[in-house]
C-alpha cells in the first residue's frame, strides 16, 4: 500500500485557502480508491484567515512566519524580509519532519517561505493560480515549481508550454447538485428577486456604506442575503433592528458565512462583490450573474477575473470609486430585467467546470515522489 503525505499552504483570502481544501478531499477520494495511506498538513500563518479556516476543515495545521512583501516604506520592507527568512526557516524544519511527498501551494505571501523550503530541500511543487493573473508570490515560485494549474487558459499564455495545466477553479463541498428551490427555503425566501451581497471573509467596506446609505431602498428592491464581514457587523446588526418589521424579515445578515455559502449563491438572482479568486469557479459553479468592483491593490489581479467573467457576458464590472454613487441603480436596472439576467446566468453555466480538484489531484499524484 502506497502511503502519501502531502504539505498544503495558501493564505490571505478563502479564494487561496478552499482550493487547497478541495484539492484535498480529491486527494482522498483517489487515495481510496488506490487504498492507499494519505496525510496532510497546512502550512499558514498563525493570525490569517487560513488559520481558523484549516481548523474548521480538520486540517493539521502549522505556523509559519510570513509578511507580505507590499508598499514602499522601507522600515515595513525589511521586517517582512525578516519574517520570510525566519518563515524559510520554519519550514524547513516542518519539511524535514513531515517529509511530504509533494507540496500544493495556492498563493498568498505565506506560500513564499514553504515554497523556498520545499524547493530547498528538493520537494516537488505544485502550483495553484487561482486568479487570472498570478500575484508576486506565484512569479517568484513558478520557476521552482514542476507544475503550474491554472482556472482558464488565458492564465496559462504566462508560461512556456507543458509547465501550465489548465484544471479549472476546485470547488469546495456542496456546489456540486445545487438545488434553486431548496436553497430557497433555506433561507426562507419568497418568489421576489434575492440578492447576494457578499465582502467574503473581510468583508468589503465601501460596498457595505453603500447598503448602509439606503438600507431601506435596497429592501425595497429586493431581498438580501449581506455577508458583511466581521468589521461592519454589529453596527448594521444595529441597523436591520431599527428598521421596520416589513423590511427586516427581508434583510438576512450574516458576518461570515462558510458551509452555506453554496446555498446562498444558489438561492439568489444577482450578486454583489469583489472579484476575488473564488468568483472564478463558484459563481459559474451556481450559475450567478455578478455584479463585480474589483479592488486595484496587490498588483491589481481582480480586474483581470472580473475583465474575464465581463467578456464571457457573465457580469458586469463596476470601478470601486463609483460603488456609492452607482451600485444601487445598476442593481436596481438588472433585478428589473429578467432578460439580461438570464443571459447572464447562461453565460456563467457555460464557464462552469466541476472537475477542477479531481484534476489537480491527479497533477498532484503525479508529481509526488
Amino acid at each position: 500500500m502506497r502511503s502519501l503525505r502531502v504539505l498544503l499552504s495558501g493564505g490571505g483570502s478563502g479564494g487561496h485557502v478552499f482550493p487547497a481544501f478541495a484539492a484535498a478531499d480529491a486527494l482522498r477520494r483517489k487515495a481510496d480508491e488506490q487504498d492507499a495511506e494519505i496525510e496532510f498538513r497546512f502550512a499558514g500563518t498563525a493570525d490569517g484567515v487560513e488559520s481558523e479556516l484549516a481548523v474548521e476543515s480538520g486540517l493539521a495545521y502549522a505556523t509559519i512566519a510570513a509578511r507580505a512583501l507590499r508598499g514602499r516604506n522601507p522600515l515595513s520592507q525589511l521586517l517582512s524580509i525578516g519574517a520570510t527568512a525566519t518563515g524559510v526557516l520554519d519550514a524547513l524544519m516542518l519539511i524535514a519532519r513531515f517529509r511530504p511527498h509533494v507540496v500544493f501551494l495556492t498563493g498568498g505571501y505565506v506560500s513564499a517561505p514553504v515554497g523556498i523550503a520545499a524547493w530547498l530541500m528538493r520537494r516537488p511543487i505544485v502550483l495553484l493560480q487561482p486568479d487570472i493573473e498570478p500575484g508576486w508570490t506565484l512569479r517568484l515560485l513558478a520557476p521552482l515549481a514542476s507544475r503550474i494549474c491554472v482556472t482558464h487558459d488565458r492564465a496559462a499564455r504566462s508560461y512556456r508550454p507543458g509547465k501550465a495545466v489548465v484544471t479549472g477553479y476546485p470547488l469546495r463541498q456542496g456546489f456540486h447538485d445545487l438545488d434553486k428551490p431548496l436553497a430557497r427555503a433555506h433561507f426562507q425566501l419568497n418568489g421576489g428577486p434575492a440578492l447576494l451581497v457578499t465582502g467574503a471573509v473581510r468583508g468589503a467596506r465601501r460596498i457595505n456604506d453603500c447598503i448602509a446609505e439606503r438600507i431601506e431602498d435596497w429592501l425595497t428592491q429586493t431581498q438580501l442575503l449581506h455577508i458583511s464581514g466581521r468589521d461592519d457587523y454589529d453596527r448594521l446588526a444595529r441597523l436591520r433592528e431599527a428598521l421596520p418589521p416589513r423590511l427586516r424579515s427581508r434583510y438576512r445578515l450574516y458576518s461570515y458565512m462558510s458551509e452555506e455559502m453554496p446555498l446562498a449563491m444558489a438561492a439568489c438572482d444577482l450578486a454583489v462583490s469583489r472579484a476575488g479568486a473564488s468568483v472564478m469557479g463558484e459563481y459559474p459553479a451556481a450559475a450567478l450573474p455578478a455584479i463585480l468592483a474589483p479592488l486595484g491593490e496587490a498588483g491589481g489581479h481582480q480586474r483581470y477575473n472580473a475583465q474575464l467573467l465581463a467578456d464571457a457576458g457573465a457580469a458586469v464590472v463596476i470601478e470601486d470609486e463609483s460603488v456609492g454613487d452607482q451600485l444601487f441603480d445598476l442593481t436596481a436596472a438588472l433585478l428589473a430585467d429578467s432578460e439580461q439576467l438570464e443571459s447572464m446566468r447562461d453565460a456563467m453555466r457555460r464557464l462552469r467546470r466541476v472537475d477542477a480538484d479531481v484534476r489537480i489531484a491527479e497533477v498532484i499524484m503525479t508529481v509526488a515522489k
